[in-house]
């Protein structure tokens, strides 16, 4: 029997999985014994090592799927059961791309993306982009708290190339997944990054979005220095799908360590006496953008034209 091989998986397409090997990429299939588990969640996804059976014509048979280190998921809620939805497995980060013009940067939105990171225990990197429209006071005003919160925050404009060895760095060795509205320029910062990379990432995003709430990664795309690059298109709907409203302060950094020191153990933070995070906002050590992030989550969801904020199809 041929010795079986590991590898990465790199593309998954109607049931159909690319392994990338230091031997070459093979197609493969799951083995029927795995396959015992897919009623529970998803066995095998983009980003999972996997070790498989090859075959001379370049195929193989998926054995076993190694240990994660960290997971991008929801729960998919269904009659009987619930099933786990892989995004992407292993991923190392989170990249956030905003314009600070055209469009102008939605940034309960990213309060959003952010609160996936942190409800998926991921390092979230917010990219500035387009910094070059405004100026510099402009953008911090914008941006700014983010980095004082804590958040790699990166300021970039591929007209003037500002960020993007920076960006560039980061990248190297890990998998990355993007997300950000339409028009942001992130096809542009990726083939700034590596020629090319953008407009393929942007062709296969295209054709897998087409349905409006696609929310799986189908493709990982290689960067010459090593590391990977996914597209999360479908991030934006995903958000606090498997979040329960008490627990969303959370997944805010300013809000977390205030919620011990509020008068009731179930306060919500929108109107109670005692409560530590709107005393934090009145005196300014909270800043009310977030803090009305948080009430609209935490109370309202998020309507429509805020989750699917169409732009402009140019990136």
């Amino acid at each position: 029997m041929t010795e079986t091989l590991t590898g990465l998986v790199v593309k998954a397409q109607s049931g159909f999985l690319v392994v990338r090997t230091g031997q070459g990429d093979y197609t493969c299939r799951l083995r029927g014994r795995l396959k015992k588990g897919s009623t529970e969640g998803d066995v095998v996804a983009v980003g999972d090592h996997v070790r498989f059976q090859p075959q001379e014509d370049g195929t193989g048979s998926i054995e076993e799927v190694l240990p994660r280190h960290s997971l991008l998921s929801r729960q998919l809620s269904g009659i009987k059961y619930d099933y786990q939805q892989i995004l992407l497995a292993n991923p190392d980060q989170l990249v956030f791309v905003f314009a600070c013009a055209r469009p102008e940067p939605h940034l309960r939105l990213l309060d959003r993306f952010l609160v996936v990171a942190e409800s998926q225990n991921l390092p979230a990197i917010i990219v500035a982009n387009k910094v070059d429209l405004v100026d510099r006071a402009q953008a911090e005003q914008m941006f700014g708290l983010y980095e004082r919160l804590g958040y790699d925050l990166l300021y970039t404009s591929t007209k003037t190339k500002q960020g993007i060895e920076a960006l560039r760095q980061k990248l190297i060795g890990k998998i990355s997944a993007f997300a950000g509205p339409s028009g942001v320029g992130k096809s542009s910062l990726l083939n700034e990054i590596q020629p090319e990379l953008g407009l393929e990432v942007r062709s296969v995003s295209l054709s897998t979005t087409k349905g409006r709430h696609t929310t799986q990664v189908r493709e990982l795309f290689a960067l010459d220095e090593g590391g990977y690059v996914a597209d999360m298109p479908g991030l934006r709907t995903l958000a606090l799908w498997d979040i329960e409203a008490e627990e969303l302060d959370a997944y805010f950094r300013e809000l977390r360590d205030l919620v011990p020191n509020c008068q009731f153990s179930n306060c919500t933070h929108s109107h109670e006496p005692g409560c530590a995070v709107r005393a934090s906002v009145e005196s300014g050590q909270v800043d009310q953008r977030r803090y009305d992030s948080y009430l609209r989550l935490r109370f309202g969801g998020v309507e429509e034209d805020e989750e699917i904020a169409e732009y402009p199809p140019e990136d």
